[in-house]
């Protein structure tokens, strides 16, 4: 019988065990964007991880929406990545970092020159955005041009290609929590009427057109993406036809012979039955298409959720968020059943090493 802590091959990513760390944003990114040296500490300690998925990292200045999020597409921002990835492999982990453009989830006070966001429509999120003063209302966004599409596709590659270069085992496509993907993929959202709006098929092809760009420069066992189907976060209202949607999206995916899908289950952060999907359909149609790739569930899983997901077949592997964040031995945890150590709000975005990589191990050492 298969456990949550046998090894699995995720495309061409071979790791020692199932649970997943997560993306999480932690607004801890020095100037320019660049990676603190305190970030290869912080996922070091979390390498026991089967896999690690780096923070979300924006592919363009543009694409940034939180103060102090990293980069990876200036030459600092890659170097100071590779200290991450030297960092996780010296432990015996492996990593992807999650390739981000957050559309109109964005401010224009973080955009250079005081540039407004950009999305697939000029629709304004009832949404809020951490700037340097805290949270703020995110700022009115503007469609798209056709020709600026394609430069974002290429973005997303050469996003991708930095990645590479900066040591990760491959890349994650933020592609849920109503950021640009999704600002393309929801009707609710976009309202374009040429070849990226209107019916499904249009509205699938940016999300298929980034990841085919991706899989072509990297290769696909080395490029996943996240979906969240049905999660309202950021104003992003459920689609006219979401089911329909989303197994288009994922029947494009499985041809491109990705790495993984990584789902969040229900509405991120809470309600996993926020409304109705047949995420067992979605699995058929990637597994259908894709021999190799891997199946990745989120939000909400209980030690004994994972163990009955992956030991059922119903998923190959469970990622964690939270918990990993004040447990870097978390999988020795879930393993021995033991205590998790809860986590300290007030640390979780922005700030220094506490509330970062002070947090102990299962016996009391330091992490």
């Amino acid at each position: 019988m298969t456990t949550l802590f046998d090894p699995v091959k995720i495309g061409d990513i071979y790791t020692e065990n199932r649970v997943v760390m997560a993306p999480l944003t932690r607004d801890r990114a020095g100037p320019g964007g660049v990676p603190r040296e305190m970030a290869a500490t912080y996922y070091r300690q979390r390498a026991s991880a089967g896999l690690i998925i780096a923070e979300g990292t924006q592919i363009s200045a543009l694409g940034q929406g939180y103060v102090d999020t990293p980069g990876i597409h200036t030459a600092a921002q890659v170097a100071a990545w590779r200290r991450v990835t030297d960092a996780v492999h010296e432990a015996g982990g492996k990593i992807v970092v999650q390739l981000w453009h957050v559309g109109r989830i964005s401010h224009t006070s973080l955009l250079s020159g005081g540039q407004v966001p950009v999305s697939s429509s000029a629709r304004i999120a009832k949404a809020q955005t951490f700037t340097a003063k805290g949270f703020e209302q995110v700022s009115a966004p503007r469609a798209l041009s056709l020709q600026e599409v394609a430069g974002v596709v290429e973005e997303f590659r050469i996003g991708a290609r930095n990645a590479i270069a900066a040591g990760f085992d491959g890349v994650e496509v933020h592609g849920a929590h109503g950021y640009l993907i999704e600002q393309f993929l929801r009707d609710s959202i976009n309202d374009r009427t040429d070849a990226y709006g209107g019916e499904i098929e249009n509205r699938v092809r940016f999300v298929s057109e980034v990841m085919t760009a991706i899989s072509d420069e990297i290769g696909g066992g080395r490029s996943g993406i996240r979906l969240s189907p049905v999660s309202p976060v950021n104003d992003a209202a459920l689609d006219s036809a979401t089911q329909a949607t989303y197994n288009m999206v994922v029947e494009r995916m499985a041809k491109l012979k990705l790495a993984f899908i990584h789902v969040v289950e229900g509405a991120t952060g809470g309600a996993r039955d926020f409304a109705p999907l047949d995420y067992g359909a979605l699995r058929s149609r990637f597994k259908a298409g894709n021999g190799s790739g891997a199946w990745i569930a989120n939000n909400g899983y209980t030690r004994e959720m994972a163990l009955d997901a992956v030991e059922s077949g119903a998923v190959d592997a469970v990622a964690f968020g939270k918990p990993f964040i004040s447990n870097p031995d978390l999988v020795r945890r879930l393993k021995e059943n033991a205590p998790l150590a809860p986590a300290d709000q007030k640390t979780m975005y922005g700030g220094d090493e506490r509330g970062y990589t002070d947090y102990p191990m299962l016996d009391g050492k330091a992490a």
